[in-house]
């Protein structure tokens, strides 16, 4: 399952999975590009591994590293409860 988390004012959204058997949660960001379709990044949390990089400066993915470590609590708590909507109760 896939949930909604955050989407930012550029129109980057950034979902994540359920918590999977061996305790990791697959973080991605999607960022639209007129010229490239989409940019894009995958993270492993609680790991913090950044794999499949596609588009991104390496000031964008800085700016995207510090976000993920500053919600990497609230994203491990959502995967476990259905997302953030779920955990919300929206």
């Amino acid at each position: 399952m896939i949930y909604p988390f955050m989407t930012l004012p550029d129109d980057t959204e950034i979902t994540h999975t359920e918590m999977r058997e061996d305790g990791t949660v697959k973080v991605y960001i999607e960022t639209p590009d007129e010229k490239d379709g989409f940019h894009n990044v995958e993270c492993i949390l609680p790991q913090k591994k950044w794999e499949k990089i596609n588009g991104y400066s390496e000031d964008e993915l800085n700016y995207y590293k510090k976000l993920i470590d500053s919600t990497t609590h609230l994203i491990l708590e959502f995967s476990q409860t259905g997302g953030i909507l779920n955990a919300s109760n929206f």
